[in-house]
């Protein structure tokens, strides 16, 4: 009967390795499901809580002729 060794440098590369793969498949299938509900037109309209701060183009160079 053959034992196989798994020393803690091999456990820690699996564990990083399936951690690293949940968050790979998370990622897909989220942008994945945007797509999705974006083809069926199912998004909800969300207000931008930025939407209403507007910078106005001014010169805000004040070294210039003073």
């Amino acid at each position: 009967m053959n034992f196989l060794y798994f020393d803690p440098g091999l456990g820690a590369m699996i564990v990083q390795g399936l951690v690293a793969a949940a968050a790979g498949i998370l990622l897909f299938s989220k942008n994945a499901w945007y797509k999705v509900k974006a083809f069926f037109g199912l998004l909800k309209e969300e207000d931008d809580a930025y939407d209403s701060i507007d910078i106005d183009d001014q010169d805000t160079n004040t070294n210039d002729e003073q």
